[in-house]
């Protein structure tokens, strides 16, 4: 069970420190790790993806606590927790140590600037994948299958009410679209 615990610590460190942009751009590298893995499956994943967002905190570190709590109970959590934000603590620790200096620097400044079209990238890919898989369930990208005979209408609808409601509210609160989307979820489902 350590070496297991050890091999998904080191996983959610990788997470943690290979990825720039936030918890959306990390989606696809947990994806690849830990379903590529067969730590959990995919519609499992997408799950924790639904619940990560509509709980408080950074989606990253929700989804690292699921997966390791789902994998290992209360220790995986710690485990998978402390792995993903230990990278982002180090950083802060070297940008406290050095300074502004540090953020000035042109190698920084040009480092940033190269990876906002990557992080841009990762977050559009989510967003897509994330959209197909919605409507699409028996389509999985990774193993190359693509059966579009299985459609969900259910979200479809949800989509669509939500989208009615963005275009006719155009600052609608995202903690009220979370709610709709429950309440709508609940609705649909329980009528179709």
């Amino acid at each position: 069970m350590w070496l297991e615990l050890l091999t998904l610590f080191w996983i959610f460190f990788k997470i943690g420190a290979f990825t720039f942009g936030g918890g959306y751009a990390m989606i696809p590298l947990m994806e690849q790790e830990i379903v590529g893995r067969g730590y959990i499956d995919l519609q499992l994943f997408v799950d924790f993806i639904g619940i990560s967002e509509s709980t408080p905190g950074p989606i990253s570190v929700n989804m690292a606590t699921f997966i390791g709590f789902h994998d290992y109970g209360v220790l995986g959590a710690i485990v998978t927790t402390t792995a993903v934000i230990l990278p982002s603590f180090i950083v802060i620790l070297v940008i406290a140590a050095f300074g502004q200096k540090f953020l000035e620097s042109k190698f920084v400044k040009d480092a940033f600037t190269g990876l906002k079209p990557a992080v841009i990238g990762l977050i559009f890919s989510v967003a897509f994948t994330l959209l197909v898989r919605t409507l699409f369930p028996h389509i999985h990208f990774t193993e190359m299958i693509f059966d579009f005979q299985v459609f969900n209408y259910r979200n479809l609808i949800i989509l669509i009410v939500l989208l009615a409601v963005l275009f006719i509210k155009k600052k609608t609160s995202p903690i009220l679209l979370i709610l709709l989307s429950a309440g709508l979820g609940l609705l649909v489902y329980a009528l179709m």
